[in-house]
C-alpha cells in the first residue's frame, strides 16, 4: 500500500509541474530560442532568468546525452517558493536549433546578446515583478556581462569560474595524465594569443577542434573578476565543495571582486548541484542520474536571498 501511495504522489507532482509549465519563445534576428516559463499563482512574482553553462546544454541542464535535470529541479524549487522562472535551450541546442547555424560561427557575444534579449522580454511583460539573473558555470559569466547593461534587481552566480575559460581548461587538464596537458599547452598558448590552430591531435579534437576555437578565443577575452566588479546590483555567489570542475577558490575570488556580494559555500555539492563525494569517479557517476535531487538547502538559500 505504501508503495502505491508513493507512486501516485510522484505522478501527481510530475503532472502538476507539467500543468504549470508554459513554452515561451524569444525571437532573435537569426532565429527563435525556446524556453520554459514556470509561473506561480501569485500577483507579479519575482522572476529568475536561468542561464545554462558551457557546451550543448539544454534548458533542463542536460548535455551530450547525459540527462541530469538540475536546472529543471532548480526552477521547480523556485516555483514552490512562489518565484517564477524562465530557463531556455541555448542557441543551436534542443528546440533552439537554427537552420544554417554553424558551430564555427558561434561567438561568446551571441550568448550575451541572447541573455540581454530575454531580459528585455521579461522586463516588457507586466506579469512579472523584480528580475533576478541566475547563471550556472559559464552561464555565470554570460549573466554578469548581460546584467551590466540591463541592470536586474539581483544576480546569482552558481559554480561560476573565477578565471578565464582557457585558464579553466588548463587547470582542469591537470587532473588528466601529464601527457594530455603537455599536448594541450601549445594549443592553449596560441588560443590565448588569439590565434587558431590548424592541426589538433585526434585525442584532443573534442576539446580543441577547429570549429570551436573562435569561440574559445572570444570567451577568454573576458575576465570574470573584472566583469563581476562592474555589477551595481546585489550579488550572491554559490559554490559547492565537491565540485570537480570549479573550485571554492573561484567563488572566493569572485566575492572579493564585488563588495556588494554574499558568498554561500555548500558542503558536499558538486558542479551539477547534487550531493556527491570528493572521490572523482563517484562524483562523476551522479552526472548520469536524472532522478537524484539537487542538494538539500540550495533552493531554500537562493529563494531566501531573492525575496529578502
Amino acid at each position: 500500500m505504501k508503495k502505491t501511495i508513493f507512486f501516485i504522489s510522484i505522478v501527481f507532482v510530475s503532472t502538476f509541474f507539467q500543468a504549470q509549465e508554459e513554452t515561451i519563445t524569444l525571437q532573435t534576428p537569426t532565429g527563435n530560442i525556446e524556453g520554459t516559463l514556470l509561473l506561480p499563482p501569485v500577483e507579479k512574482p519575482t522572476i529568475a532568468l536561468i542561464i545554462a553553462g558551457s557546451g550543448p546544454t539544454d534548458r533542463d541542464g542536460n548535455s551530450g546525452g547525459l540527462k541530469m535535470n538540475y536546472l529543471k529541479m532548480l526552477a521547480e524549487g523556485l516555483y514552490e517558493n512562489n518565484i517564477a522562472s524562465i530557463r531556455y535551450d541555448k542557441r543551436g541546442i534542443g528546440a533552439s536549433v537554427m537552420p544554417g547555424l554553424k558551430e564555427n560561427d558561434l561567438t561568446f557575444s551571441d550568448f550575451i546578446s541572447d541573455a540581454e534579449l530575454w531580459m528585455d522580454k521579461i522586463m516588457d511583460d507586466s506579469r512579472f515583478g523584480d528580475i533576478v539573473v541566475i547563471g550556472h558555470s559559464e552561464g555565470s559569466l554570460i549573466g554578469m556581462i548581460a546584467s551590466q547593461n540591463k541592470q536586474p534587481n539581483k544576480f546569482i552566480s552558481i559554480a561560476g569560474p573565477g578565471i578565464t575559460m582557457l585558464a579553466t581548461i588548463r587547470r582542469q587538464l591537470k587532473d588528466q595524465p601529464p601527457y594530455i596537458l603537455s599536448m594541450s599547452e601549445p594549443i592553449l598558448e596560441k588560443l590565448e594569443k588569439g590565434q587558431t590552430v590548424d592541426s589538433v591531435p585526434p585525442l584532443l579534437n573534442s576539446l580543441f577542434r577547429q570549429s570551436v576555437q573562435n569561440y574559445l578565443i572570444s570567451v577568454s577575452k573576458y575576465d570574470p573578476l573584472v566583469e563581476i566588479s562592474k555589477l551595481k546590483c546585489p550579488v550572491m555567489i554559490v559554490q559547492g565543495t565537491t565540485d570537480i570542475q570549479i573550485e571554492v577558490l573561484d567563488a572566493e575570488k569572485l566575492a572579493e571582486s564585488n563588495k556588494n556580494s554574499k558568498l554561500l559555500i555548500i558542503e558536499g555539492m558538486n558542479h551539477i548541484l547534487k550531493e556527491a563525494p570528493e572521490n572523482r569517479l563517484l562524483n562523476i557517476q551522479t552526472y548520469g542520474n536524472p532522478d537524484l535531487k539537487i542538494k538539500e538547502g540550495l533552493v531554500d538559500s537562493i529563494s531566501k536571498y531573492i525575496v529578502e
